[in-house]
């Protein structure tokens, strides 16, 4: 509703209850209505499934419309960086946030820095989503406080123009609350305890799951070794699972983000069970490393029927199978046409380097069985990406004939090479990967897991190094508050960022001239009003 109807909705309300609410303000009510625009978790879901459909389709018009997002660890975090985007942007338009379980396990268990194998509490991921949200609706809260003041400004300077104008933007306002993509990793557990998980994502206001065909108990980073994929059905029982905890809440349109791991991944605890040749079970044992057996084999080997062929899957010492080395791309793309044909609504190709042909490569064969595939990718730090991309070009203009004799293959990473043609042209190819990428590999939406995790390490090395040196006091001053106040960071004033000035609205809504706020004339906050 707009703002006039919002008012004239909380003034008959409350006119129902007089004289005994003599004291309530309609237009206080009204703000404090518009200011909290989702009571629940599921009124998010359904909102930001939404935002996110509508971004699927027209991605599919146009891959120019590609999405991305920056993974968090902290409410705080996720708020600063939807704020931030309005600020430069306009607008949060395609812009999301992703929740990642490594840095979960890194920063939010109670266990301490963990690998990112599973082992954090498994409630810590709706708790998150939760104080995610918390944050995004105080930063709409905090943004409409400012422009009530500045509408009783102009009624009080009579305005009216200026009122009218601004009481617009509060009737247009856009809020800061966007989806998430949220990390429920294998599920932690089977597909029931998945399905119990998922539900408490999707309460919490999850809109999108990202779920991966690894093993949970021995699941692995996505960039580590030591990767064991599940057979099909497994995984599928967990997209299934998760949908239906979408159905039962009435998130109808939920997203499932269906990840493979098969590309690095070179072992199976399991044998598919297989009812006939060429069954989904009997394309994963396809992929199996086997060797032919004589008569009955070995006690304790474990024969499967290839062709007619007794075979024996080649078993470590672990009781894991081992697949064929180079088949990697190729359970890729069966795992991800399987996902898609069996209620997956996106991709997630984990890879081991940013390479677009390597990606179009397989999205290609995907899209020829489902035309309108779409990937969620990892833009990840766990790769080098001056290096990687450096060595894309050295590699391409040494099969060109061009003279390299300036660079050594093995030293890219110099920084007597950032100047140089070379390095100049794969910061251009890393400046234009997601753009490229989405038009020519499908990747509807790029997101990078562990930026914050990196930014905070960088920026505390920075300020301990200053601060404790020789700056003093000047290496705060002059590195963090004096460029948070040039650059207009609103953080720079932390009591309003942390709630004061709403506190302030409502000790006046609530005790009217009695009130006692912080915002007066000896608020040190002042310092900053220019």
């Amino acid at each position: 509703m707009t703002y006039h109807q919002t008012l004239q909705d909380a003034g008959q309300t409350i006119a129902r209850h007089q004289p005994a609410w003599a004291g309530i303000a309609p237009e206080a009510a009204a703000r404090m209505r518009l200011q909290n625009r989702f009571h629940t978790g599921l009124d998010i879901a359904r909102h930001t499934a939404g935002i996110m459909r509508r971004d699927m389709a027209a991605y599919d018009a146009d891959p120019a419309a590609y999405t991305q997002s920056l993974g968090c660890w902290h409410g705080f975090i996720g708020q600063q960086k939807l704020i931030a985007i309005k600020k430069h942007f306009g607008t949060t338009k395609g812009r999301y946030l992703y929740l990642s379980g490594w840095m979960i396990a890194a920063l939010r268990s109670e266990f301490g820095p963990l690998p990112d194998q599973s082992m954090h509490e498994k409630t810590s991921v709706p708790a998150l989503i939760a104080e995610l949200y918390t944050f995004l609706k105080q930063a709409d809260a905090r943004e409409l406080g400012g422009m009530f003041r500045d509408l009783d400004a102009a009624r009080d300077a009579g305005d009216t123009a200026k009122a009218h104008t601004i009481q617009h933007a509060i009737d247009t306002y856009e809020t800061h609350v966007v989806p998430i993509i949220a990390d429920i990793d294998a599920g932690f557990g089977n597909a029931e305890a998945t399905y119990l998980l998922a539900r408490k994502m999707i309460e919490a206001g999850a809109c999108a799951l990202q779920i991966e065909n690894q093993v949970s108990d021995e699941k692995q980073c996505g960039h580590q070794d030591g990767k064991v994929t599940v057979p099909h059905e497994d995984f599928l029982a967990k997209i299934r699972a998760c949908r239906y905890a979408f159905l039962e809440l009435g998130i109808d349109d939920g997203i499932i983000v269906a990840r493979t791991d098969s590309l690095g991944a070179g072992l199976t605890k399991q044998i598919a069970f297989t009812r006939e040749a060429g069954d989904l079970g009997d394309q994963y044992n396809a992929f199996l490393d086997c060797e032919e057996v004589d008569g009955c084999g070995a006690p304790g080997d474990v024969l499967i029927n290839r062709d007619g062929r007794l075979m024996r899957p080649r078993r470590l010492p672990s009781n894991l199978y081992q697949f064929r080395k180079g088949s990697g791309e190729d359970r890729c793309v069966l795992d991800s046409i399987t996902s898609l044909e069996n209620g997956a609504d996106l991709l997630w190709i984990e890879t081991e380097r940013p390479d677009i042909a390597q990606i179009a490569g397989m999205v290609d064969r995907i899209r020829a069985v489902i035309p309108n595939a779409k990937l969620v990718y990892n833009n990840s730090p766990s790769f080098n990406w001056t290096l990687n991309f450096r060595q894309q070009v050295y590699d391409g203009w040494a099969a060109e004939g061009r003279d390299l004799s300036a660079y050594d293959r093995a030293r890219l990473m110099s920084e007597a090479y950032d100047t140089t043609p070379l390095g100049i042209e794969a910061d251009a190819r890393i400046q234009s990967f997601q753009r490229e990428a989405a038009a020519r590999a499908g990747i509807f939406h790029h997101l990078i897991t562990l930026p914050t995790y990196h930014t905070a390490a960088l920026s505390t090395d920075n300020l301990a190094r200053e601060y404790f040196g020789e700056a003093g006091m000047l290496g705060y001053v002059k590195n963090v508050q004096r460029a948070e106040i040039r650059q207009g960071i609103a953080c720079v004033k932390h009591q309003n960022m942390s709630g004061s000035d709403i506190g302030d609205d409502h000790k006046e809504y609530f005790a009217g001239e009695a009130a006692l706020k912080a915002g007066g004339a000896h608020n040190t906050m002042n310092q900053f009003a220019a």
